[in-house]
């Protein structure tokens, strides 16, 4: 059995997330086909338009997702698989940590304070603070000298303590 690419932690999490269908769903439906999958409405995805309309194609993706067998239905799970993706790509500097933390903190408040994200909403507002300045108030002993190692010990420590699924 073929494994998706990793790109599919994102694309899940738009899904449970009730997001736009854009470019990063027809980008992810072209790289799936590289990759080797292959179904009618993937192929259909590949190929759609940004100008097409958003309720058709929430409903081509939903026929994508069920034919490609990605489950989506435990949100949590979705959340904290993309948290494992987004930290892969912080990791490996394809974005950059506050990047990483916007997008998680924009997820925090999205989902209502979801307290599994809290600790990722108080190291973004950290990090903008010791970047425009000296002082910050939301992460205890992080200063502009530590701040990103703590943002770093602290992926570690979520990896292992929330481990994909």
């Amino acid at each position: 059995m073929m494994t998706p690419i990793p790109s599919t932690a994102e694309i899940l999490a738009y899904k449970v997330l009730n997001r736009s269908v854009g470019e990063t769903w027809i980008n992810w439906a072209v790289d799936m086909l590289i990759a080797g999958f292959d179904t009618e409405h993937l192929v259909e995805l590949a190929g759609a338009s940004l100008h097409d309309n958003q309720f058709e194609l929430q409903a081509l993706t939903t026929k994508v997702l069920l034919e490609l067998n990605l489950d989506y239905t435990d949100k949590d799970q979705v959340i904290k698989n993309y948290v494992h993706y987004l930290i892969g790509l912080a990791g490996n500097g394809a974005i950059s940590l506050i990047k990483a933390l916007r997008i998680l903190r924009k997820i925090y408040i999205e989902l209502d304070y979801e307290s599994y994200l809290a600790e990722f909403n108080a190291l973004s507002l950290a990090k903008e603070d010791l970047t425009a300045g000296e002082m910050q108030w939301y992460w205890i002993g992080a200063d502009s000298n530590n701040i990103d190692s703590i943002i770093h010990g602290y992926f570690v420590q979520w990896l292992l303590e929330n481990p994909v699924k």
